[in-house]
């Protein structure tokens, strides 16, 4: 099991690797569009327009095709031969793009419907809700690149190649920045929105052609071949309608966030989008990382009915979350506000813009262990080819969320945090009940051992978090980028050398993947399995 652990390990870090390269480009991206845009009407329609195109991908994307492929494709490449699994793959993708297409032009002729469905703040403000259905017209087709970009990603985690389906998003922010760096600068502030916009379709685009590089390379390619009657694709559709319903919950409470931020302080959207991105970086790294390689190995367990093994797997990934998270959301208290400002506080982005996105990034973090945990979880009953509980379970912590955010505005004066609180709260009644039910499926798997990681684990956090909010704002200043860079990293090396005194298992395999993780980087382009 310790070889199985630390495989799942390497593949972890190798995802995590080169999502932080994905990341960091990213953030380069967000630092230039708060510069250019700041937290305004532009920002405001522009990240509430990009979140109709991202529902639909979350929708029919890496999400619910992800979690109904990957567990069928997996059983395929251990229990069909290659004829039979490219003729499934060829299947899926040519039904998958002939839906995509249908519903990128449905998108793009229904946009003022979806704005007013989306954004019913912004109708207040014509110029606002004009500005934000053309740019959903402008950024649907994005929808068509990434979705097939996403089936390209099943393919390659399926396989073990990680480092591409990690590395590819980074083309989106590439097609960003190229824009802005190249074009924006000679345009008008409407002409720059616009073009961004256009952008993002470039970006999806080149996401999907360099994973299509990837799969090609391993020997899988995709070909137009309509086949409803193949036996694979009924159970992968079977399986992706309560997937989607499921992973649905996710952007409908994102739906219900907008739609109440709307009505808030102008740049409360764009507030939410900011801390949302910050707290998605940790939780991308590792929470998602560790999801996305636990996947594929729990599904061949279950596939070889090895329900030990997938147990230990459950475990291992729930404790290397409670390790990798809990120091982030100790950090996000600590010096959040830092963050923020050295991120995006420059050109039109404020300091009162830094304050209220900060608040909204300490409640998102409370719940940033808890996110994890669901998808983990979430995917101990997909790789069963059960999706019915997690759909159950996604809906009323959904209704959860919107019970309590509608209080939060209603009741409390607290902005965007009350969102971001409720989202945290429900996703940790989402987490237990998930662990409860699949407890009673597969048996215990090792609760005792996760509580006392979160313990030991909150303990080292705690004085890591003392330790980085009084350097950073006693020693260097609150808006020092190189003093949050040395914080950063002095905070690390503690919290990792605490936790080497400690004795704590999951050092260790934090420790060989970081020596596994140089290796590969130093045959970054002479091995195939990246």
């Amino acid at each position: 099991m310790k070889t199985e652990n630390t495989k799942l390990s390497k593949h972890a870090g190798l995802f995590s690797f080169g999502t932080a390269i994905s990341r960091v480009l990213g953030f380069l991206r967000d630092m230039m569009v708060a510069n250019f845009f700041g937290a305004g009407l532009f920002a405001d329609a522009f990240y509430a327009a990009y979140r109709i195109p991202n529902l639909f991908r979350r929708l029919f994307g890496e999400g619910a095709l992800s979690a109904s492929f990957i567990p069928v494709f997996s059983e395929y490449l251990h229990t069909k031969t290659k004829e039979e699994t490219q003729d499934l793959l060829n299947s899926i993708f040519s039904s998958l793009l002939v839906a995509l297409a249908v519903i990128t032009a449905l998108g793009m002729i229904f946009a003022p419907q979806l704005v007013h469905l989306i954004a019913y703040g912004f109708t207040n403000d014509p110029d606002k809700l004009g500005l934000t259905t053309e740019l959903t017209k402008l950024m649907f087709p994005f929808l068509l690149f990434v979705c097939l970009a996403a089936l390209c990603l099943g393919v390659l985690s399926a396989l073990g190649s990680f480092f591409i389906p990690a590395v590819a998003p980074a083309s989106l922010s590439v097609a960003e920045i190229a824009f802005l760096l190249v074009f924006g600068v000679f345009m008008s502030p409407q002409n720059q929105i616009r073009g961004l916009a256009i952008s993002v379709i470039a970006g999806g685009a080149m996401q999907f052609f360099w994973q299509y590089l990837a799969m090609k390379r391993l020997g899988w390619t995709l070909k137009f071949k309509l086949n409803f009657s193949n036996p694979g694709m009924k159970r992968i559709m079977l399986l992706m309608v309560p997937a989607t319903i499921g992973l649905s919950v996710d952007q409908v409470n994102a739906f219900v966030d907008t739609i109440c931020a709307s009505f808030l302080h102008e740049g409360s959207i764009t507030a939410l989008y900011y801390s949302n991105r910050v707290m998605q970086l940790p939780l991308a790294l590792f929470g998602i990382a560790l999801a996305s390689a636990a996947l594929p190995n729990m599904s061949k367990s279950a596939a070889q009915k090895d329900f030990s093994l997938m147990k230990d797997t459950l475990n291992f990934s729930l404790r290397l979350n409670i390790f990798t998270l809990v120091p982030a959301v100790a950090g996000f208290v600590a010096i959040g506000i830092s963050i923020i400002r050295v991120l995006f506080e420059r050109g039109h982005f404020s300091y009162d813009a830094s304050v209220i996105t900060n608040v909204a990034l300490v409640f998102y973090a409370l719940g940033l262990p808890a996110y994890a945990f669901v998808k983990v979880l979430a995917s101990g009953f997909y790789a069963l080819h059960e999706t019915s509980k997690p759909v159950k379970i996604a809906v009323v912590s959904m209704l959860l969320n919107v019970v309590m955010v509608v209080l939060s505005i209603r009741l409390t004066d607290m902005g965007v945090g009350g969102l971001a609180l409720a989202a945290s709260i429900s996703s940790w009644f989402n987490a237990f009940v998930l662990a409860y039910f699949l407890r009673k499926r597969i048996g215990a798997f090792g609760g005792k051992k996760v509580l006392f990681s979160m313990l030991s684990t909150l303990a080292i956090s705690a004085f890591m978090g003392l330790f980085a909010f009084f350097a950073m704002n006693n020693v260097f200043g609150q808006k020092s980028a190189a003093g949050l860079f040395v914080v950063i990293i002095l905070s690390a090396v503690l919290y990792l050398f605490l936790s080497k005194v400690f004795a704590f298992e999951e050092a260790k395999v934090i420790f060989a993947g970081i020596t596994h993780l140089k290796n590969k980087f130093l045959f970054l382009f002479k091995n195939d399995d990246l």
